[in-house]
């Protein structure tokens, strides 16, 4: 399947559609990992808080495309800030994927209370030009944490992945990541399947265009200009996921969607002004 790619600041390219990972985990997770890059996807999300870097590199090995065909991304978590550490964490990631480099790496959250992100960023910088990775962002990033990292090192990420879904649709700091050329990528784009693709406005879409709520979705991310990084573990809906290129939904139709988000709209309540990952 030919996947659309979006241009990264460095050069680099990233699928608009990759594989979330997270919860997925030993020798069913190896299964639905092959399954995915079997039936496409290019792009493969993981954490080392996952913990399935190894499963998702076992899964690369025994899958049909070759590495060079694939963009690997892990994520540096908030325990490991400081200089030293965040390399060390690096390789340690590497070593248990069993991989030379990652394509992409961020910081998985920005941990405003102990406020060692920029040192995190200055090993991600020190990593790239080791060749650990090739291109570096961040996660769950707000501009005020990003301007902070190009204040003190003037560098800003080429992508921040953030939640993002119709009942949180990020429209502001999409349009503050598009003026600085920073990649937008949705985590949980499908909510987690707690009421997203039960919701009417979607389930009536979905009837009129002839497909599932979650392509309805998956494609508004990517009307959005955004990268998604829907998860599942069965490959039918793997397929479904992908098959989001051959429609295109209406400016009425976007703003439909653009209309259900609410303030309180996160899964988690997880801001990233206050909340802390280790």
């Amino acid at each position: 399947m030919d996947i659309p790619e979006l241009k990264l600041r460095d050069g680099h390219s990233l699928p608009v559609i990759g594989y979330g990972t997270v919860f997925l985990k030993g020798g069913d997770a190896v299964q639905s990992f092959k399954h995915a890059i079997d039936n496409g996807y290019r792009l493969l999300d993981t954490a080392y808080n996952y913990e399935n870097e190894g499963t998702l590199g076992k899964a690369i090995r025994q899958a049909s495309a070759g590495r060079e065909e694939l963009t690997v991304t892990s994520k540096l978590p908030g325990r490991y800030h400081e200089y030293s550490e965040a390399l060390k964490a690096i390789e340690e990631s590497l070593y248990r994927a069993q991989l030379d480099h990652f394509d992409l790496y961020l910081i998985h959250w920005p941990n405003p209370k102990e406020g060692k992100y920029v040192e995190a960023w200055q090993a991600l910088i020190e990593a790239k030009k080791r060749g650990l990775v090739r291109s570096i962002g961040v996660s769950n990033f707000l501009p005020e944490h990003i301007e902070q990292l190009d204040k003190e090192t003037g560098e800003l990420p080429v992508i921040n992945q953030i939640e993002m879904h119709p009942f949180f649709n990020q429209a502001d700091q999409r349009k503050w990541h598009e003026e600085r050329k920073i990649v937008t990528e949705s985590w949980s784009p499908l909510f987690r399947g707690r009421g997203v693709l039960s919701e009417p406005a979607i389930m009536t879409l979905a009837e009129s265009y002839g497909k599932t709520p979650a392509q309805i979705v998956l494609r508004w991310h990517y009307q959005h200009g955004v990268v998604s990084i829907p998860r599942s573990a069965h490959p039918d809906r793997q397929r479904e996921n992908l098959a989001i290129f051959d429609f295109e939904l209406s400016e009425e139709d976007m703003e439909k969607i653009d209309s259900l988000s609410r303030p309180d709209g996160r899964i988690d309540d997880q801001d990233p002004a206050v909340y802390q990952e280790f």
